[in-house]
């Protein structure tokens, strides 16, 4: 990573490319709620990260902000970091996957770089975070998102939870309880209008549940 980019800085980039991945430039208000931050702060350090040299950020008054190449490297990083350091304490140190995310938030911005190829070793060099989220490579490189969200499925679609939004740990224990986590097997048998639920059929657990669209929003299928 470029010197002098303070933790701070790194969690502004990584939320400006987490949000821009829904296929529109991050907003202010978007960064600020996402960030639990004031708008006034963020149009601040929009402003210093467009100021940089390189500039880490384009920004346009009302048009919100992307990253430049730079600033892009610096948010990938700080994902592969945060997404290994997740695994890691996952698979190695038996953390449930509804806690392994406040942690390596903290833990993203202090490893070293030779800390990040040993843990990438220990590993076996793995593709994915106990979420199912795409680990960048050590290039920085994602391979292209297929996946479909679970609340675009319709009667009788049936696929494999691939992934599932890492933020909100009552969710995840939530899903981890009912049976819903990556690489379970559901099949959509009913799909009511008037709330947006799905009737899900989880063929490998011989059971059946129903989920609302703030949990299906939350989960991405590969079909099948």
């Amino acid at each position: 990573m470029p010197p002098n980019l303070t933790q701070s800085i790194e969690d502004y980039l990584k939320a400006i490319y987490e949000l821009s991945q829904r296929g529109e430039r991050a907003s202010t208000t978007d960064l600020a709620a996402y960030l639990n931050v004031s708008p006034a702060s963020v149009t601040g350090m929009i402003q210093k990260l467009s100021s940089t040299e390189p500039p880490l950020v384009e920004y346009q008054k009302h048009r919100g902000v992307t990253l430049t190449e730079a600033g892009e490297k610096v948010a990938l990083e700080t994902i592969r970091h945060h997404r290994l350091i997740e695994l890691f304490l996952h698979q190695i140190l038996n953390y449930p996957w509804d806690e392994v995310h406040d942690e390596a938030d903290r833990l993203e911005h202090v490893i070293s770089e030779k800390f990040e190829r040993a843990i990438a070793n220990a590993l076996g060099h793995p593709e994915h975070d106990p979420h199912g989220d795409p680990i960048p490579g050590p290039d920085l490189t994602l391979p292209k998102a297929t996946a479909t969200l679970l609340a675009d499925l319709r009667p009788p679609q049936y696929g494999i939870v691939k992934r599932v939004r890492d933020t909100d740990p009552e969710l995840l224990r939530h899903l981890s309880e009912i049976g819903v986590v990556p690489d379970a097997a559901i099949e959509v048998t009913a799909y009511s209008e008037f709330d947006g639920n799905l009737e899900l059929n989880l063929p490998g657990l011989n059971k059946r549940v129903v989920l609302g669209p703030r949990i299906t929003n939350q989960i991405y299928i590969d079909l099948e």
